[in-house]
């Protein structure tokens, strides 16, 4: 082996080169996606010269020295978080630029299609692996319009933690939530709530539970991070004080 080369984890790679985060990447390897100078690799753990060797995902070439970039996106209703869509509807990366596009730049975790609010983005695997370990879970601030008037008995139900079933069947029970009513609207009323947890539809099931449906929800906040009035569709990206306040927590 040539004792120059300056030799990198394979999923490391990827997730530095913006394909995915590293979880990701292990899966991409293990489905045999990954093909290194033309031979495909599935074994974990595998390393690679990013000066030497050609690394591709799916037939495409990566390229290691892809910028890393952070974004800030206010999701509307309608579009689905995910790079591509098999059913054509429109995704968060369409409200990118195409140079930003181009970076490879993929939703940290997710906003259901009807929810709305803020979304962060990047090619950073490692960020977004940080983010999304439990350990260092953000807070996530919501804001729902729901069906009803909650009683005294139904918010401390959503403070104490809640039973719901899960899309298999099973039941979860929720970590406390913190939640207070902003004001009444009609016969619903809009609810902030503030999780930690991020599990499929939780906020929508935790209300159903305790019998007040979501007619509306926002995510307004994840950690020290806030909309701060910017408009849906809009995106702006992360300053670096901003990026360090997430990795610090």
């Amino acid at each position: 082996m040539n004792e120059d080369r300056q030799e990198e984890r394979l999923a490391r790679f990827l997730a530095h080169a913006g394909v995915a985060s590293r979880r990701h990447a292990e899966a991409l390897i293990a489905e045999g996606r990954v093909q290194v100078n033309g031979v495909p690799v599935t074994t974990q753990g595998t390393r690679i010269d990013p000066l030497h060797d050609r690394v591709c995902v799916d037939g495409k070439p990566i390229q290691g020295t892809t910028k890393q970039v952070y974004v800030l996106l206010h999701k509307p209703v309608g579009y689905v978080t995910t790079a591509h869509d098999p059913q054509g509807r429109p995704t968060v990366l369409d409200l990118l630029p195409a140079d930003l596009r181009a970076l490879r730049v993929y939703p940290v975790g997710r906003l259901d299609i009807d929810t709305s609010g803020l979304l962060l983005l990047t090619n950073n695997g490692d960020f977004a692996l940080h983010l999304s370990h439990p350990r260092y879970v953000q807070e996530k601030h919501y804001e729902a319009l729901v069906r009803g008037h909650p009683s005294a008995a139904s918010l401390d139900a959503l403070r104490r933690g809640v039973v719901f079933t899960e899309d298999d069947g099973s039941q979860h029970r929720s970590a406390p939530a913190r939640v207070r009513v902003l004001r009444q609207s009609g016969t619903d009323s809009w609810l902030a709530l503030t999780i930690h947890e991020g599990r499929k539809r939780q906020i929508r099931r935790m209300l159903t539970a305790v019998g007040h449906p979501v007619l509306s929800l926002s995510r307004v906040g994840v950690g020290p991070l806030t909309l701060k009035h910017l408009p849906p569709g809009e995106w702006r990206y992360l300053t670096e004080a901003e990026v360090q306040a997430l990795l610090a927590r």
